[in-house]
């Protein structure tokens, strides 16, 4: 593991060295501290993030220009840009409406709403983005859940889980699928030809673990709750119909740059802040340029902050433990233990991305193990026949991703709504759950890829 750490000496000054101390101790430390703390919940995730990628550049792990090249910036333009066109979308009314209508639907039963939000985030998650998706869930849930007067945890947990297996449906669905799509040249019909099957049994096996896990709690809700949603005005919700359609019009671009534009080179991330800035644009330009400020002000303030910041830090902190060669190392050791076996190599890839993923967060794993299963074309017989090995990492890197709080940006996203909203979801009770659910996932996905590629 210590040749892996040669290429810190690119780093201007390094602490490491002046004390004579391997740098992949140094970065993996500062790893380990940060995610012990984390899980603790003694301190803000952003204030520690930002500690914890300070620190590698401080000591010298990564130079400046790294730890800005490690931040994967197409993921924080998406989530504001998705946060100001949530932010302004919600003061025309339409999230009561949906709210409203949708819970209607179901007569107001409380597993019924369940299981329904649950559906519709893992099918919009494939349709849109996980990341989207629950940025437009997130809000009607809150409202439901008040009006029902119970803790959206269980309605939050159900939608993290469900935003990232439904996620790993399509192209588009996760970002870790967008990744290897661009780097293997898979397109939109080939992830959903591969990987919607598998999405679509776990997700029947996902709902039905939810509706038994809660199905009781939910029950002892009285049906006073329930009638008073009956009785809401879904119509009478919609308080400014203009800016309602100036939002759909603008969400609808900002979808339609979601699917199209991988193609010409335009990311989600920029898709979602050109929308962002238009719907601003067509929502205060009659404003005076006092007036237009001040409402800037007020929707830049929604955006969370928080998680940007942890993000930000936390993608520094991975970047400098892939750089010294840690993720790299593990990586390459997948890839040896098999020796040359394909159905092993496609296992072992699988696994180590579906519990690597959990804990590291799906992004950066995904975009180390990339060059080196394109490493093993040769061996294998040529680009075509190491298709199961993509398969095997989306499927392990998606799934994988509801390990943890930290497994998906989905994840961290729903939590801050739930902070904001005086209820956080902890890291060790979402991981009680979460996890065990994750592995059962996983073995059914393992079942899937071995009778699809390897029977």
């Amino acid at each position: 593991m210590s040749a892996q750490s040669s290429s810190h000496a690119e780093a201007s000054f390094s602490v490491p060295d002046l004390l004579g101390v391997d740098p992949v101790w140094v970065a993996t430390s500062i790893l380990i501290l940060v995610y012990a703390i984390l899980i603790t919940e003694k301190l803000n995730r952003a204030i520690l993030a930002m500690l914890g990628a300070s620190l590698m550049v401080i000591f010298g792990i990564i130079n400046q220009q790294q730890a800005l090249n490690g931040v994967d910036a197409n993921t924080l333009a998406l989530l504001i840009g998705m946060m100001v066109i949530v932010g302004i979308t919600s003061k025309s009314g339409l999230f009561q409406y949906v709210a409203i209508k949708s819970s209607k639907a179901v007569k107001a039963n409380p597993t019924g709403i369940l299981i329904m939000l649950t559906l519709i985030t893992a099918i919009f998650s494939a349709l849109l983005d996980n990341v989207t998706t629950v940025l437009l869930i997130a809000p009607i849930t809150l409202l439901i859940t008040e009006a029902l007067e119970t803790p959206v945890f269980p309605f939050f947990m159900a939608e993290i889980l469900a935003s990232n297996v439904g996620g790993t449906a399509t192209l588009i669905g996760d970002p870790p699928n967008i990744i290897i799509g661009s780097a293997a040249g898979l397109s939109f019909n080939d992830f959903v030809v591969n990987l919607a099957p598998i999405a679509a049994i776990c997700l029947v096996v996902l709902t039905a673990i939810i509706y038994l896990m809660n199905r009781k709690t939910l029950a002892k809700i009285p049906q006073s709750a329930s009638d008073r949603i009956m009785k809401f005005d879904e119509s009478g919700a919609i308080t400014d119909p203009v800016l309602m359609i100036k939002s759909l019009s603008v969400l609808a671009l900002v979808l339609f740059g979601f699917i199209v534009g991988h193609g010409h080179g335009i990311m989600p991330g920029t898709a979602a802040l050109a929308g962002a800035a238009l719907l601003m644009l067509l929502a205060y330009w009659k404003q005076s340029p006092e007036e237009q400020s001040e409402s800037v002000h007020e929707i830049f303030g929604e955006v969370e902050w928080v998680t940007i910041l942890f993000f930000g830090g936390l993608f520094v902190i991975v970047a400098g433990v892939e750089h010294v060669g840690l993720l790299n190392f593990f990586a390459e050791k997948v890839l040896e233990i098999t020796d040359g076996d394909m159905m092993w190599t496609a296992f072992l890839v699988f696994w180590a991305s579906g519990i690597l993923s959990a804990i590291l967060d799906n992004i950066p794993f995904v975009a180390t193990m990339i060059p080196l299963i394109e490493a093993t074309a040769d061996t294998f017989g040529g680009p075509d026949a190491i298709e199961p090995l993509w398969w095997s990492l989306a499927l392990g890197a998606c799934l994988g991703g509801n390990g943890t709080l930290l497994g998906a940006s989905a994840n961290l996203t729903v939590a801050a709504y739930a902070e904001k909203a005086k209820q956080p979801i902890g890291f060790l009770a979402f991981m009680r759950i979460a996890f065990p659910i994750m592995i059962l996932t996983l073995m059914i996905a393992n079942v899937y890829l071995w009778l699809r590629y390897f029977y």
